[in-house]
């Protein structure tokens, strides 16, 4: 199977001024492979670009890898990233 985390982090890295916070979690359900990306604060208008441009090219480019079986493939970019106290 591809390694969507890596193409994710591939795609998203090169995009972002803080790469070092570039996170992509998985999660399995009935009908598909989940992959959620989140960003540093400052860099979520980077990533989703003007009008979802961005955000659409880069789910573009993942859903069109094929996955075997009958699950999908579902990029999710958390915009509203939990703050963690300092």
């Amino acid at each position: 199977m591809t390694d969507f985390k890596a193409l994710i982090l591939a795609i998203v890295s090169p995009l972002v001024a803080h790469p070092g916070d570039v996170v992509v979690t998985t999660a399995e359900t009935e009908r598909f492979y989940e992959y959620r990306l989140t960003v540093h604060p400052d860099d979520v208008g980077r990533v989703i670009g003007k009008q979802g441009r961005v955000a659409q090219a880069i789910r573009t480019i993942v859903y069109s890898v094929r996955v075997q079986g009958n699950k999908r493939v579902r990029l999710i970019i958390d915009d509203h990233p939990t703050k963690t106290l300092e």
